[in-house]
């Protein structure tokens, strides 16, 4: 992996617009911070790629705005951090891990009182909107800027994760003859600082973990099943009840998502990592694998996506959760729009800020938007014809109960629908062209809107 030094991406921020917090009050702020982060960082990519345990010692330098004067952290720990990021056919320049191993070091600094700091990197230097191939990230400095927003915009809808601040990072190679390569990056809350500042006392493993209904609290589950549709994140799994296999399997009921257990009450669900959500790269390149873009006439994906997770949550909770999380949101959508309006994001990135926002309050706000008809009777055979002679999925297959519909047309006691398969019951590996492509034929009796039953 090949360190670059070419500053060949347009600057997000005038540096007169970067200013530095007050010590101690990292993430007290929302405003970009200007650093310096040196480093052998080339020796840290060539070997800390494959090895999780490998590090470097480094210098974190940033300007004090009471004072004017030059703030240095000597000897950090930095090494690579990430899952899929960490591959280089994803990422050229990975995310990044701080740990402050001397406290007196950071004492007298904005860092103080933090065991760590996340760096959310630039990734790459892909020009647009241009996504990587196999995961579909966002390889360039616009997308740490807009997952630093996503971070803020939850923590204003009250829902639990990690804190985060956009920044403006000088990378400097130490003993390479090489310019600093200057790049927009999200410093991120550590996973230690995040256990203090809930009072946590530990963490369910993914082994541990065995399903939200046995170990969250039911209304925090949906506000963060609501949360994940309002951002159209799919990078994320949890088993909500013990048969769940909703993007899960046996193998991982967690993904994405800190359980962080305290001395009293139920674990707490902690969602993180957004690279890859929609309000951040703006599309999934697995898209057409799994809906059907003429469900809905504007044949957005955007709304289709938030569509179909917020959807997704009637085949999870009761009606009265349900209907006291959609109050909880309604009655912070002003403060939402308010981050949104407050934060310097590129064209693009407001655009589908605003979009995501719009369609999640559109599937949310009225009864009927929110309960909409939806397959309710088990074991609902799938047609090409009102005949019923032509099976449209494999044979003997049935759509799950919980299934948006869109009514077409009627044929007797048949009816011809778009499915939203909001489920993803014919998610990869499986298949229905039909319901992906087209439309599709069920029984009339089939369908209500009344799910869950009150």
């Amino acid at each position: 992996m090949k360190l670059l030094t070419s500053c060949i991406a347009p600057l997000l921020f005038s540096l007169s617009l970067i200013v530095a917090a007050p010590a101690g009050q990292l993430f007290t702020s929302a405003e970009p911070i200007e650093l310096t982060l040196e480093a052998p960082l080339q020796q840290l990519f060539d070997k800390g790629i494959d090895d999780d345990k490998f590090s470097v010692r480094g210098v974190l330098s940033y300007r004090d705005a009471s004072t004017g004067s030059n703030v240095v952290v000597k000897d950090v720990d930095v090494s690579v951090r990430g899952h899929t990021s960490r591959r280089e056919t994803e990422c050229s320049f990975p995310k990044l891990k701080i740990n402050f191993d001397k406290a007196s070091a950071r004492a007298q600094s904005i860092f103080a009182g933090l065991d760590g700091l996340r760096i959310g990197t630039h990734c790459g230097e892909n020009p647009g909107e241009e996504r990587t191939p196999k995961f579909g990230r966002l390889a360039n400095e616009r997308s740490p800027v807009r997952e630093a927003f996503v971070y803020r915009l939850l923590d204003a809808a009250g829902v639990a994760t990690l804190r985060a601040r956009p920044a403006r990072v000088s990378y400097v190679d130490k003993g390479a003859q090489a310019p600093p390569l200057v790049r927009n990056a999200m410093l991120l809350e550590d996973d230690d600082d995040l256990m203090k500042r809930l009072d946590g006392t530990g963490k369910i493993t993914m082994e541990r973990f065995t399903s939200a209904r046995d170990q969250f609290a039911p209304l925090d589950t949906a506000a963060m099943a609501f949360a994940q549709a309002m951002i159209a994140n799919f990078d994320w799994c949890v088993r909500f009840y013990p048969e769940d296999t909703y993007r899960c399997d046996a193998r991982q009921p967690l993904w994405n998502v800190m359980a962080v257990t305290r001395d009293s009450g139920r674990a707490v669900p902690v969602i993180a990592d957004f690279d890859l959500a929609g309000m951040v790269v703006g599309a999934h390149n697995w898209f057409d694998k799994v809906y059907n873009a003429g469900f809905v006439p504007s044949r957005s994906s955007v709304e289709i996506e938030v569509l179909s997770q917020v959807q997704h949550t009637r085949s999870v909770f009761s009606r009265a959760q349900l209907d006291e999380t959609r109050h909880r949101f309604l009655q912070r959508k002003p403060a939402l729009y308010d981050v949104l309006a407050k934060t310097r994001l590129d064209p693009r990135g407001r655009e589908l800020a605003q979009q995501h926002l719009d369609a999640f309050f559109n599937a949310i706000t009225t009864d009927a938007a929110f309960y909409r008809p939806v397959v309710v009777k088990p074991d609902t055979r799938v047609y090409l014809d009102a005949t019923k002679t032509r099976e449209a999925c494999g044979e003997g297959d049935t759509v799950l109960p919980g299934t948006p519909v869109n009514e077409i047309r009627r044929d007797g006691m048949m009816v011809e629908v778009a499915l939203l398969d909001a489920r993803w019951h014919w998610g990869p590996p499986a298949e229905c062209k039909a319901v992906k492509a087209g439309t599709v034929w069920i029984d009339r009796s089939a369908i209500s809107a009344e799910y869950p039953e009150k």
